[in-house]
């Protein structure tokens, strides 16, 4: 199902979208999608880094009988081609997310179906690092919108604040704090 034929448009946050997500929904709803997990599995080239010094942002990585946790936006149905244009332009500037429409179950049982953008793993752009070497990677990475280092903490404190609990995260959180105090 196209993202135009989705009645109402839920939008699912799983990254910067949780704190920024660029528009004013009329309802957010903790969420779960199956089978994928958040990972730092994409080089950012544009809005966190550069070609020449990249940067890192998360993606939604498929992975059989993984969840992630993140929140289910809905869209007000005046707004629903204004945001999903200024998605578009802001998540596919690279080709390197795939747009989707997949399932989640939201907190309170509801099962909706969620505008979502995943990884292309043949993309150039998909990579798998350690997490030091994906700590390196953050603490030094600059792009068009900031550093990357900001991505890192915002998501990461908006996580812990939502109770969800990321290891990886909170671990990336910590190390690249030290390195940049280094």
């Amino acid at each position: 199902m196209d993202a135009k034929e989705q009645s109402p448009l839920w939008v699912f946050g799983y990254g910067s979208l949780l704190w920024n997500p660029g528009f004013e929904p009329v309802e957010s709803v903790p969420a779960t999608m199956p089978d994928f997990h958040r990972s730092f599995c994409m080089l950012s080239i544009h809005h966190r880094g550069t070609v020449e010094h990249p940067g890192l942002v998360l993606a939604l990585d498929a992975q059989a009988g993984a969840q992630c946790t993140g929140i289910a936006f809905r869209v007000a149905d005046s707004d629903r081609d204004q945001v999903i244009a200024d998605l578009r332009e802001r998540e596919l500037v690279s080709s390197a997310y795939l747009e989707r429409v997949l399932p989640l179950t939201l907190r309170d049982g509801r099962a909706v179906n969620a505008l979502t953008y995943i990884i292309d793993p043949a993309h150039e752009q998909y990579c798998h690092f350690s997490l030091e070497t994906q700590a390196q990677m953050i603490a030094s990475a600059v792009g068009g919108r900031g550093p990357n280092t900001e991505y890192l903490e915002r998501t990461a404190l908006h996580l812990i604040e939502m109770g969800i609990k990321d290891p990886d995260m909170e671990w990336l959180l910590s190390r690249v704090r030290l390195l940049c105090t280094q």
